[in-house]
């Protein structure tokens, strides 16, 4: 899997989809605390799985990988050819390291993610989706990376010792 980085244009069409879904919960959601439920875990999940498979050579990796690329071009298109700005590269992050647990967990919640698209409630389907996209396009980012890598993956380590020590 090449390597892959992130530009301005990717990062802010990241904060755009939550600007759109923090818009549409204060408006059409009515402020209700548990309509940003699936959108905050699905972006947590995709910053896990950009985190963690990025670089890769698997499912995961490609489809983080594909992600990350449209909306790369998505992005840069909308800050370069949209509003006359720039979108230079921004990455700062690399692969997470994870211990054999911390990828248990991330497989099982890749598991939870596609059953929820599969079976979960309809009106939730955009708010995974896009959750999960705005969070592989920010994870990368310098800001976010540093912020967000060592909760992240240590609570994914932490919570895969636990399985681990239960069924390794």
């Amino acid at each position: 899997m090449p390597y892959m980085a992130i530009n301005l244009g990717g990062v802010a069409l990241g904060v755009g989809i939550d600007l759109m879904f923090a818009l549409r919960w204060w408006f059409r959601e009515k402020r209700r605390a548990g309509a940003l439920v699936p959108y905050l875990l699905a972006k947590l999940y995709g910053m896990l799985a950009a985190l963690a498979a990025l670089g890769t050579w698997s499912a995961l990796g490609a489809v983080t990988w594909l992600g990350l690329w449209a909306g790369n071009v998505a992005g840069y298109a909308g800050l370069v050819y949209g509003v006359g700005g720039q979108a230079p590269d921004v990455t700062r992050a690399n692969q997470l390291v994870l211990t054999s647990g911390g990828y248990v967990i991330v497989f099982l919640l890749t598991l939870v993610m596609i059953a929820l698209l599969k079976w979960g409630p309809k009106q939730s389907l955009w708010k995974l989706v896009f959750g999960a996209l705005a969070g592989v396009l920010v994870a990368l980012s310098g800001n976010v990376a540093g912020v967000a890598a060592i909760p992240l993956g240590s609570g994914a380590n932490f919570a895969g010792s636990g399985f681990t020590g239960m069924f390794g």
